[in-house]
């Protein structure tokens, strides 16, 4: 008797594996499909436009950009500084409120009855755009640059406040557990257990929390809080193609320039930390 035929003997009959039910997939698709059309249709969709949309889009670009404005250079540039200080306020407001909020909100550090309450606030904060905050508390603060910081430290804190957690939540416990053994209290481990090992990424998050203020901060200036969105907007609505392809130009060097700058200094950041953890292993 070979082996094959006492493993057989042994386990029984040969058992052929339960084909899988294949009728929920396909709902799950037939589903997906229906709502895709229902949406398409919803939207009132001119599809005989569409045909002409690569023709319009190569004239609007030739308005903007075969003769473009430069005597609105100083002031695109002066506008987008406020939009730049805008994103700024706005991210430090944010990620120092993010952090302080954050941390007690991760596994092991805060308790239950803080830990849920706490996320349960980011998650709705999270489903709330920061342009409708920034309507919500215009009422109050009027149609200022401010406004738009505000909106977007409200805004950041619903994202910022979970990358911390779960930042803090990913940390070895070596370290934490020793102090907490030693007698130290809920602060005192977030100190000294927790934020030397989570620091490198979380200041990396902050700057880059700051990358997605400036986007958003061009967005928000669309309802009329100040900034290069706001001056985007006024001259489109007047038609004014040489003076919009300026700005188009003066957004697109100044964020791509500062994504370049935040990024390096990112790496630099987590690069610095593992080259400090391998002479420390060493």
């Amino acid at each position: 008797m070979t082996a094959t035929t006492t493993t057989r003997a042994a386990t029984g009959a040969l058992q052929i594996p339960v084909r899988p039910r294949s009728w929920p997939v396909r709902l799950a698709w037939a589903a997906v499909a229906v709502a895709i059309v229902a949406a398409f249709w919803d939207l009132g969709i001119e599809w005989s436009k569409l045909a002409s949309l690569p023709s319009d889009l190569a004239h609007y670009t030739r308005l903007m950009f075969s003769d473009p404005d430069w005597s609105k250079l100083p002031e695109a540039l002066y506008q987008t500084w406020r939009s730049v200080a805008m994103a700024w306020t706005g991210a430090l407001l944010g990620v120092v409120l993010s952090t302080l909020l954050g941390i007690p909100a991760a596994q092991g550090v805060g308790p239950l009855w803080v830990r849920l309450p706490l996320r349960w606030v980011f998650a709705v904060i999270r489903a709330v755009p920061e342009v409708v905050i920034a309507i919500i508390i215009l009422t109050v603060t009027g149609l200022t640059p401010f406004t738009g910081a505000l909106a977007l430290a409200i805004g950041g804190i619903g994202t910022h406040a979970k990358w911390t957690y779960e930042t803090i939540e990913s940390v070895p416990q070596g370290t934490s557990e020793a102090v907490r053994a030693s007698g130290g209290n809920v602060l005192e481990v977030a100190r000294w257990g927790l934020w030397p090992a989570a620091s490198p990424e979380l200041m990396s998050l902050g700057l880059y929390r700051f990358e997605i203020n400036v986007r958003t901060s061009a967005i928000l200036g669309l309802i009329g809080v100040g900034g290069i969105g706001d001056m985007l907007t006024g001259y489109t609505q007047y038609r004014e193609w040489d003076t919009v392809g300026v700005l188009i130009i003066v957004v697109i060097v100044v964020t791509m320039s500062i994504d370049a700058v935040s990024g390096r200094i990112r790496r630099r950041i987590m690069e610095g930390a593992k080259a400090r953890d391998l002479d420390r292993s060493a």
